[in-house]
């Protein structure tokens, strides 16, 4: 047992997960190709992108890549709608040959904190087929929404073209496809440590003072003097 332990763990792969520099510009081809690898082996769609795309989200500092040595390993990048009020963590993609050790959730996570550290305002969004990806986002926070809810920006949906479901989302004008759309929306967070106002504060203490007060009125005294005397 102890044997089997040390050699699972000397096999486990030493990946880095980092926010992609000018240093990663040459795996962009092995990028897309492994999009669109899986894709054909899903046969639902994660939408191949030009290289000069994928090379702009690396220059820009708005993509996150997976990497073990010199082996590409893992990637994703942050696209931006409607003047950056939705941002979607896009082509969540882990090579076939490093799958199975929990690095598209490695890589999601540091998606979602470099759009949150980028964009502290705006909704994170994304259409996913995978059972996987929409654990991970239930994980971060992320709601099921229609799509209604998500962005109208018609770039971002001229973006599913090359997806082969596309023309089930013509034919349902756009409004749902075979992905499931969800969402992340800051305010929720907002909400919950919304801090309380004076009146609120002065509120609670007023409550506390007559409950204080109704628990000393209820005391027996003539109890406590008669004890007191013995």
């Amino acid at each position: 047992m102890i044997f089997k332990k040390m050699e699972s763990e000397a096999e486990k792969p030493n990946i880095q997960v980092l926010v992609a520099g000018e240093e990663h510009l040459r795996f962009v081809d092995e990028i897309n190709d492994t999009i669109e690898k899986a894709s054909l082996e899903r046969g639902t769609g994660i939408a191949r992108r030009s290289h000069e795309y994928i090379a702009s989200k690396i220059s820009e500092g708005k993509a996150i890549i997976a990497i073990e040595g010199e082996k590409f390993a893992g990637f994703c990048y942050i696209e931006t709608w409607n003047d950056a009020k939705y941002v979607a963590n896009s082509g969540l993609i882990v090579h076939w040959d490093y799958r199975g050790h929990g690095l598209a959730r490695s890589i999601k996570m540091k998606a979602f904190e470099l759009s949150r550290s980028k964009f502290p305002t705006a909704k994170l969004f994304g259409l996913t087929t995978g059972l996987a990806v929409m654990k991970i986002n239930s994980e971060l926070g992320y709601r099921p929404v229609t799509f209604s809810e998500l962005t109208d920006d018609e770039q971002f949906w001229k973006g599913c073209q090359s997806c082969v479901n596309y023309d089930i989302l013509l034919r349902m004008n756009k409004t749902k496809c075979l992905c499931t759309g969800m969402i992340y929306d800051p305010a929720w967070e907002a909400k919950k440590q919304k801090p309380k106002t004076p009146f609120k504060i002065y509120k609670e203490w007023l409550e506390k003072r007559k409950n204080e007060k109704l628990s000393f009125s209820a005391i027996d005294w003539k109890k406590i003097i008669i004890l007191g005397r013995g």
